[in-house]
């Protein structure tokens, strides 16, 4: 259950960050931006390609690039509240995605930190009765 809520946040995030992304610049993209197309489209969706096939370290990786994100936002929050230039749509952006990035940094640490329960032991044999003799 950990994994699919941890699955459904990472390509929610991956979905608005890529909107907000080519909404910002248009279909076509400079060089410049192609570091933001790896950060926010190309991680994301090789991130849900890992937990997808469950490996045990992703939900710490999710958990990782989501702390970079919520740090990135909230210092383009920071900025945006300074300048004023830039207006509320980047605002809004910015909250948007760092909501995501709160909600998988929570769900990532949760999702690695449930262990789920292995296999019981099984039942010790009764003793074997004494040998007659």
């Amino acid at each position: 259950m950990q994994q699919i809520a941890l699955l459904v946040l990472l390509l929610s995030t991956l979905i608005v960050e890529a909107g907000f992304l080519f909404v910002e610049n248009g279909a076509s993209t400079p060089l410049v931006m192609d570091w933001k197309i790896v950060f926010f489209i190309l991680i994301p969706l090789g991130l849900a390609l890992f937990i997808w096939f469950q490996f045990r370290w992703a939900p710490v990786v999710c958990v990782f690039y989501a702390t970079v994100g919520l740090a990135m936002d909230v210092a383009t929050i920071v900025q945006a509240l300074e300048k004023d230039s830039e207006g509320v749509a980047s605002i809004m952006a910015s909250g948007v995605s760092g909501l995501f990035y709160l909600c998988l940094i929570v769900f990532g640490g949760r999702s690695f930190l449930d262990v789920g329960q292995g296999p019981t032991p099984l039942e010790p044999r009764p003793p074997s009765p004494p040998f007659p003799s």
